[in-house]
């Protein structure tokens, strides 16, 4: 997928005007809003808040960590690790509407120190040689066709002994509706089997520490998730046509054509 075709993507011209509007029309109080307050519509990935919880833990991120999300969205990652952990946390997203309502939710969270926002390319990264600690990615390759370029560069940019924080989607066994969250057309989607693309994370110079297929219990909360009545917080406040990408992926989830997985990897010496 090319720059422009992932700006079209992601961007409406909207997101942070709905955003506001949705946070309004629950009561908050954007003087006095918390890191909390966001959960519910700032983790654009599978099962959330939850998912990023677990792969901080199996990270093992500390306070003395030098984070990057590469791939960041609005920024819910990144105020989750600055917040929970203490960390420095750098954010980077292609998408320059994510970029600009990261700051923003940044600022009205007072993690504006904590956090630095960059609009950048995950295949090119603009960093120095080893410049953290710990790569987080959350349902990012799935829009980039060179996978091999995107985990060299990961490589690249951590320490010694850095680590590579995986949960992402992978292709399945069939036939697949669109749109999804990620896409509106097949020609807007890379995936590749789990097994390939833990190949070429390996073959960048990384080493498996976790892998953990959680399809099945990703397919049951998205069930879930859509059988609960709608509030105003959530995706659909930022994601167009939300609802039947939703529809779409959850679908695909439960019949085994889109896998899950979960992974930590240590970059080898």
């Amino acid at each position: 997928m090319t720059t422009m075709q992932i700006g079209t993507q992601y961007s409406t011209g909207k997101s942070r005007a709905n955003i506001e509007q949705a946070l309004r029309a629950t009561g908050l109080d954007l003087d006095a809003l918390q890191p909390g307050d966001l959960w519910m519509l700032e983790d654009f990935h599978t099962l959330g808040r939850i998912a990023t919880n677990q792969l901080a833990d199996l990270a093992q991120v500390t306070k003395r960590d030098r984070v990057l999300d590469a791939g960041s969205g609005i920024g819910g990652t990144a105020r989750f690790l600055a917040h929970q952990y203490d960390c420095i946390v750098t954010a980077l997203d292609l998408t320059e509407e994510y970029c600009d309502t990261a700051r923003w939710l940044d600022q009205l969270v007072g993690l504006q120190d904590k956090i630095s926002v960059r609009q950048g390319d995950v295949t090119n990264l603009p960093f120095d040689d080893r410049s953290f600690d710990v790569v987080f990615s959350q349902h990012v390759q799935m829009n980039v066709r060179d996978k091999a370029q995107l985990y060299t560069q990961a490589r690249r940019v951590l320490d010694a002994n850095g680590r590579l924080a995986l949960w992402d989607v992978t292709a399945g066994n069939g036939h697949l509706d669109y749109p999804l969250p990620w896409a509106d057309g097949p020609e807007r989607s890379y995936l590749v089997s789990a097994d390939k693309l833990r190949a070429t994370i390996e073959g960048a110079g990384f080493t498996a520490a976790v892998w953990n297929d959680l399809t099945e219990s990703s397919a049951q909360f998205m069930e879930s998730l859509l059988s609960a009545p709608r509030g105003p917080l959530g995706l659909h406040t930022f994601v167009e046509n939300f609802a039947e990408k939703a529809d779409n992926f959850t679908r695909a989830l439960s019949n085994g054509n889109l896998r899950v997985v979960q992974a930590v990897f240590r970059a080898q010496r």
